[in-house]
């Protein structure tokens, strides 16, 4: 019996082990949106006791690869046309996403060249998820996380 009630408190835990993510956006201006991702505290991460900033992506970078990330993000049931005003909006995301949109906002952030950021976008697109999760676990807890980018920034496109 302690054996079976063991596994039981087990599985209701793995339930809630999984670390948890929020999409917030906001509209600076009229044609000019916001949006940030944020790892919240829970189970999985007992460590963190505030949340914590992943990443995030405004401006002309943002409006290249708006209508591509509308498209993913109403796959997973997220419309950002209810932004309005100064108003942050919070959404919840799933892993797989989240650990997507972290790293392609922290590869694009710095970059000015268009053709260049499609093929980023692009690639890290077509990345599973154990593979962005390693290029942004790089990014975010490496010592010099330009580097780890400018390398993936490399791989990801023609030169």
């Amino acid at each position: 019996m302690k054996v079976l009630e063991h596994i039981e408190d087990i599985s209701i835990s793995t339930n809630s082990s999984y670390p948890l993510y929020e999409l917030r956006g906001r509209r600076l201006t009229v044609s000019d949106n916001e949006l940030e991702l944020w790892q919240l505290p829970s189970s999985a991460t007992p460590h963190m006791k505030t949340a914590k900033r992943i990443a995030g992506l405004h401006g002309r970078n943002l409006a290249l690869i708006e209508p591509r990330l509308m498209r993913q993000l109403k796959q997973v049931g997220i419309d950002l046309t209810k932004i309005k005003g100064k108003e942050v909006k919070h959404f919840s995301l799933n892993e797989e996403t989240a650990l997507r949109l972290g790293l392609i906002f922290r590869v694009l952030a710095p970059m000015r060249n268009r053709d260049r950021m499609g093929e980023c976008t692009e690639g890290i697109e077509a990345m599973g998820k154990e593979e962005s999760a390693y290029w942004l676990g790089m990014a975010m807890h490496r010592k010099n996380p330009r580097r780890v980018l400018t390398a993936l920034r490399y791989l990801l496109t023609e030169r």
